[in-house]
């Protein structure tokens, strides 16, 4: 077997809004200490796929030997994962990720923001979960396409306030989440000891923007990975001090500091 390589069999698989899947895994990797923000990169279970999915962890539950994964069917490998039933099995490798999301630095009571973006949304419901598990106050902003795309709204509201922006103004406040941070959170630069931030490119841009000289923001990139340990090559990023320094998002990152590297 490859190093971190996991036999896992699915317990169940829902879709809980249009084209988003919650996947619920049963196997020892629910043991492992698993940091926010890192991920698995699964085995699509057909012979013509032989590329791994890298896929966000949004719920580890030790207790019941489960793992949680969330994601959107965007393409051939995760319409096939969506159709598999309850007992497949899945090669799985992982915990991935270098760097994942630093939160042993925070104390009870203090606040972290959490900002997030459609599929950038999963990984941040594992972070937020060891946060409050910590004690510290936790605020999420996300932002979606409309109220219909909206997922995981419960589980997120159980550990702390929660606000909306959707592009059409469906729910929550109209336009994307740079627009609800600028209108709502203004002062949250002085206001939380951490940020952090997940989603597509523009809203990590305006994370980065905002908070570059905070000392305790981090995002994560989303990229597409072909091996997931760093190997390939394939997701490589350029460090904004020397643009000649490649880093591999899946193995430097997936979390970096703000200002830190080019978005």
């Amino acid at each position: 077997m490859l190093p971190l390589e996991w036999l896992l069999t699915i317990q169940d698989q829902t879709e809980i809004a249009p084209g988003i899947f919650e996947l619920r895994l049963s196997g020892d990797l629910a043991q492992e200490k698993v940091q926010p923000g890192q991920f698995v990169d699964v085995k699509i279970p057909s012979d013509a796929l032989l590329l791994r999915r890298p896929f966000g962890i949004a719920n580890v539950d030790a207790a019941h030997n489960t793992i949680t994964l969330l994601y959107r069917t965007v393409g051939e490998g995760t319409q096939i994962l969506s159709e598999c039933s309850q007992g497949t099995e899945l090669s799985v490798l992982g915990p991935l990720g270098g760097h994942g999301y630093p939160i042993d630095q925070l104390k009870p009571q203090q606040k972290a923001l959490i900002i997030g973006g459609g599929t950038g949304i999963p990984p941040l419901h594992e972070l937020s979960r060891q946060l409050v598990a910590k004690g510290v106050q936790v605020q999420h902003v996300f932002g979606f396409a409309n109220q219909e795309a909206i997922f995981y709204q419960a589980e997120f509201e159980k550990l702390g306030p929660t606000a909306y922006a959707t592009n059409d103004g469906s729910y929550g406040y109209k336009g994307h989440v740079g627009l609800l941070l600028d209108a709502q959170f203004a002062d949250a630069a002085t206001t939380y000891d951490a940020i952090y931030a997940c989603g597509p490119k523009g809203l990590l841009m305006a994370v980065d923007n905002r908070f570059s000289e905070h000392p305790n923001a981090y995002i994560s990139l989303e990229e597409r990975m072909a091996c997931g340990i760093g190997a390939c090559y394939a997701c490589v990023t350029k460090l904004k001090v020397d643009p000649t320094i490649q880093l591999k998002i899946c193995d430097d990152g997936p979390v970096f500091k703000t200002n830190e590297v080019l978005i």
